[in-house]
């Protein structure tokens, strides 16, 4: 982690211990909320994103990623349990350079661009115990990761991931702080008959600045805990990202700027969307 990361890090947890709540919303963070959204209800939201020096150990590509766009849904099942379901049409790599690589032999781009779909992901979040004035709402959240993009291309890598996560949330005034703790069974893309156990984590804070707009920020990723060098394609990696909110009625945009944790993450990158809440049918 470079000065600059340290610098930001030190900014947004100052953020935290010194602001004084912000509803429990989603995007640009990552960290996620034991609140659900509500029985009957539908979340749609979807965003772009850029990252600048993202690196693929597999592959050995090195470059700058757009996705253009992701989308996400989450379906209201309960008033405590929520479907979610995320993923992405197109995201383009430009190539800046190419490194010796295990996977290197089967991709089949050979110009400087290459192009694939983002991986679905499909999971499953139930709040287990409410908010009290002295303790967090907490939940629980389920995700498997599926093989969308192919391993041809240099970004995907057409393995199968599971995960699972404990939830934390408080509101303190006018700040919330939001973190999650779990792992991931990720499956080795060089032999699919074994897997590597990783940490999940996050930390975020949403600060209402006035009754539309907040700020947020989070530090979240993954980290290997195997021993010795992770086996390519299940490495660690995190961001560090800082943004803002402006809700108006049952639409909500946001933006945000991130910075890479670790040697194979993006240097720099940024992310805009918009989310959209409604009432879409009655709970039986």
């Amino acid at each position: 982690m470079n000065y600059q990361i340290m610098r930001t890090l030190v900014f947004v947890l100052a953020l935290i211990a010194s602001a004084a709540t912000a509803a429990a919303q989603q995007r640009p963070l990552d960290t996620q909320d034991p609140e659900t959204i509500g029985a009957g209800r539908v979340l749609l939201e979807g965003g772009i994103s850029a990252a600048k020096d993202v690196t693929y150990p597999l592959s050995g590509l090195k470059g700058n990623l757009w996705q253009l766009p992701v989308f996400g849904v989450n379906v209201g099942l309960s008033s405590i349990a929520d479907l979610q379901i995320t993923g992405g049409p197109f995201n383009y790599f430009s190539i800046t350079s190419r490194q010796p690589a295990p996977l290197a032999s089967v991709m089949t781009s050979t110009g400087d661009s290459t192009q694939s779909v983002e991986d679905i992901t499909i999971g499953a979040k139930i709040r287990l115990a409410p908010e009290t004035g002295r303790s967090p709402s907490i939940g629980f959240r389920f995700t498997t990761r599926l093989p969308n993009a192919s391993r041809k291309s240099g970004i995907g890598q057409d393995t199968t991931d599971f995960g699972a996560s404990l939830l934390l949330a408080k509101t303190v005034q006018s700040v919330r702080v939001v973190g999650n703790l779990g792992w991931i069974s990720m499956s080795q893309p060089l032999d699919a008959t074994r897997q590597n156990d990783v940490l999940a984590y996050g930390l975020s804070f949403a600060r209402a600045v006035t009754n539309r707009t907040e700020i947020v920020g989070e530090v979240n990723g993954r980290s290997s805990v195997a021993n010795g060098v992770a086996p390519p394609g299940t490495e660690s990696r995190g961001r560090l990202k800082l943004g803002g909110r402006f809700t108006q009625g049952p639409v909500r945009l946001d933006a945000a700027v991130f910075f890479g944790l670790n040697a194979v993450d993006p240097t720099i990158g940024f992310t805009t969307g918009v989310t959209y809440v409604f009432n879409a049918f009655r709970i039986p």
